[in-house]
């Protein structure tokens, strides 16, 4: 590998082979402008269902939209609440408003919708809040409608509510037609705002790092056509089929892009920088330079690859849908860093550093600076400083078992938002279990007749399930009486093949609680016994259950084993490829150690900010898998990096000696990578979700505690420990090994 690679840094870096790299990129840019669209035109929000469509609340709905078919789609829970009593005049409008979505005059995306104005004022009453505040009216869209269409629809019920002049009346909709509608709405302009703030951020942090124009801007123009190479392809796969491409999946490659690529541009422009002082030719100095540092961005990048395809093992859609616009973008990321990059600098040359233009030097000069004191202090007191770092890092990580998930996404939504602001209301002002009822779907393998015996069992099996822990209530609540009237049935009590019944039951939690999850589950792994309970027989009867709190605990069931299997995989796969690239199992297993501690210590620190100061009651189920993906997969760009250093330096000094002139060599540049890199995460910040919000922080902590106190002090300090002896044993035994 490496006479293949320095064979390929002789070609970069002379200046033909420069000149047909930059032109090479530029072509591709050109015809790939020209055919292909860009990524977000053909991208898709994935929703939370596994990529099977086997779990259970599938499978039940799927029996649900079989047995009971209707033209019905998402459902739209139109809110209308007042600080005080709604009065009579409010109530006339707002039936005026229900008329209208039962009219010939409705939107024509409406399919169906509550009919609050044919009802008797009881009967309307009974929709009010205890409190006579708040009242709820449903609409259902039409079935398979583009997002596009959902919030159009929405847009014209608000039109109409505004003209019809409420008053204080506060209007909101809610449920999955609303969120689905402001979610369009929060990301209509975030994706430009993102990319303008993770640029500009970078070209600051660069100047006042460099002060120097051109190193500040070749970073980001390099980053620039990189990123319309992966847009396109992107593009090209989604419009063609090849494979799905989710929309946030783009916002967080595109930071993922440029971070990455700037920090390729540091390592490669500061050892340039390094052999320009030394050697007068410019394409020399690259060739070195890019021989030096070709085999840690290779083992670095496809390291992140490896992290990035454990993806496609995920059951769960938006982990699953990550994998393929990750591992494109990191191919082509790393052929940037590879081609790219040092073909711009070895063209550009001495002049990529004015005002600083790097001299000629008579004599090698030691460094000097912090991290030259940082590394010999480490060297020097290996112990002291691994046992103090080790004592914080691990107090920090045991914060982890008190951290709190939350599986309602709304609560990631701004406190402004319509359908969380309509949510909200609903919470506060009736029984939280109505907000999302489940569906329970009795089915038999034979036609089912409503004779008194069926009726005694379901009568038993409904009293069995309101008797269960959790559960508030269950409709329709049948009797002999109402069984033998067929005209008092509910409208699709019984399917129209006459061998399945759907009931609603109501939990007592929120239906997005962790409580109600449990409770959902134990109706799962009780479905025989209810069944014998009640004297149906469970080889022709089967209890499915669809709905919200349904789908959340197959959410977190393939939470769990996607987050089990990724951990897993990612770890086999980073301690695989270290042991290559550091010749030495220990060692690999040391520096995937580190990296492990220090994602425990993130995790428990950010929960630490972001409950106590922040305020948070609990965070996404999602937040601990992607900052282990990212976290650990950046991670090893530091490690490889400082380790190549400290190996290359082993070949002229001392082992401690080579390890503190390692951290001294490398400590500049990381140390700027990793500002560089927490920063860019930060411009999640300006996301209008919560979730990227408190991604973006917990990557910035765990980013900055990784650079300076994990990989500038306690790796060195272990390695200083471990001892040169034992490294060269290991080396020794690691390479018998692989031989074998």
């Amino acid at each position: 590998m490496n006479r293949s690679l320095h064979t390929w840094a002789r070609f970069i870096s002379s200046p033909k082979g420069a000149k047909i790299v930059v032109i090479c990129w530029l072509l591709i840019i050109i015809v790939l402008s020209g055919i292909a669209p860009g990524a977000k035109k053909h991208a898709i929000s994935s929703d939370e269902q596994s990529i099977h469509e086997n779990t259970p609340s599938a499978v039940a709905q799927s029996l649900l939209e079989e047995q009971f078919p209707s033209e019905d789609g998402l459902p739209a829970l139109l809110v209308f609440h007042g600080q005080q009593a709604i009065t009579d005049d409010e109530r006339a409008k707002i039936s005026g408003i229900s008329e209208w979505l039962s009219s010939a005059d409705k939107p024509e995306n409406i399919a169906s919708a509550m009919p609050f104005h044919q009802f008797p004022e009881a009967l309307q009453d009974q929709l009010f809040s205890d409190d006579q505040t708040t009242v709820l009216l449903n609409a259902s869209l039409r079935k398979d409608l583009e997002s596009d269409q959902i919030f159009k629809t929405l847009e014209q019920i608000r039109s109409k509510v505004e003209h019809t002049g409420l008053g204080n009346i506060q209007f909101e909709i809610t449920g999955p037609a609303g969120i689905g509608a402001d979610t369009i709405s929060l990301f209509k302009n975030a994706d430009l705002v993102l990319m303008f703030a993770t640029i500009g951020l970078i070209l600051i942090l660069l100047m006042i790092i460099y002060r120097s124009p051109l190193l500040a801007i070749i970073p980001l123009v390099i980053a620039g056509m990189v990123y319309q190479v992966v847009d396109r392809v992107l593009g090209l796969a989604a419009k063609n089929g090849w494979f799905i491409v989710d929309k946030q999946a783009l916002s967080i490659m595109m930071i993922l892009l440029f971070a990455v690529l700037t920090d390729y541009c540091l390592f490669i422009f500061s050892r340039y920088r390094e052999e320009l002082k030394k050697i007068g030719s410019k394409n020399d100095a690259m060739k070195i330079a890019l021989s030096q540092v070709a085999e840690p961005i290779l083992f670095s990048g496809g390291t992140v690859l490896a992290a990035m395809l454990t993806l496609f093992t995920a059951v769960f859609k938006p982990y699953h849908h990550f994998a393929p616009v990750f591992s494109v973008a990191l191919v082509v990321i790393l052929l940037g860093g590879l081609t790219l990059i040092p073909a711009v600098f070895t063209l550009i040359g001495r002049k990529a550093f004015w005002p600083f233009v790097p001299k000629l030097e008579d004599k090698e000069m030691k460094p000097t600076g912090f991290w030259t004191r940082t590394g010999a202090f480490v060297t020097k007191k290996p112990a002291v400083t691994a046992g103090v770092l080790l004592l914080v890092l691990i107090s920090a990580s045991m914060n982890v078992v008190t951290v709190k998930y939350s599986f309602n996404l709304l609560k990631s939504f701004p406190d402004d938002i319509s359908s969380r602001q309509g949510f909200e209301i609903l919470e506060q002002r009736f029984p939280q279990g109505q907000l999302a009822p489940a569906t329970v779907i009795l089915q038999s393998d034979d036609e089912i007749v409503l004779d008194s015996s069926f009726t005694a069992k379901l009568i038993a099996l409904t009293e069995s399930i309101k008797k269960q822990a959790g559960v508030s209530g269950i409709s329709p609540e049948i009797t002999p009486e109402l069984a033998a009237e067929d005209a008092a049935l509910p409208r699709n009590f019984l399917s129209e093949q006459k061998n399945a019944i759907k009931l609603q039951m109501t939990l007592q939690d929120n239906p997005y609680d962790q409580a109600a999850l449990d409770v959902m589950e134990v109706f799962r792994s009780s479905e025989k016994s209810l069944l014998q309970q009640s004297g149906f027989d469970p080889s022709r009867y089967t209890l499915q259950y669809a709905g919200q709190t349904a789908e959340k605990l197959d959410v977190r069931s393939m939470n769990q084993r996607d987050t089990v299997m990724t951990f897993s995989l990612i770890a086999i796969f980073i301690a695989i490829m270290l042991a290559f690239q550091a010749r030495s199992i220990a060692l690999a297993l040391t520096m995937l150690a580190t990296m492990l501690l220090s994602y425990t210590a993130t995790l428990g620190i950010s929960w630490l900010v972001f409950h106590t100061l922040l305020g948070y009651d609990a965070i996404s189920y999602r937040l601990p898998l992607y900052t282990f993906v990212f976290l650990i997969a950046l991670g090893v760009d530091y490690n490889i990096m400082l380790v190549s250093r400290i190996k290359e330096e082993a070949r002229k000094y001392a082992w401690k000696e080579a390890i503190s002139r390692g951290v001294a060599l490398t400590g500049g540049v990381i140390s700027s990578a990793g500002i560089i890199l927490a920063a860019t995460f930060c411009v999640l910040i300006t996301q209008p979700l919560q979730e990227l919000f408190l991604f973006g922080l917990m990557m910035a902590i765990g980013i900055l505690m990784d650079t300076f106190l994990v990989r500038g002090m306690l790796l060195p300090a272990i390695m200083t420990y471990m001892g040169k002896r034992s490294h060269a044993k290991q080396q020794a035994d690691s390479i018998s090994i692989i031989r074998k």
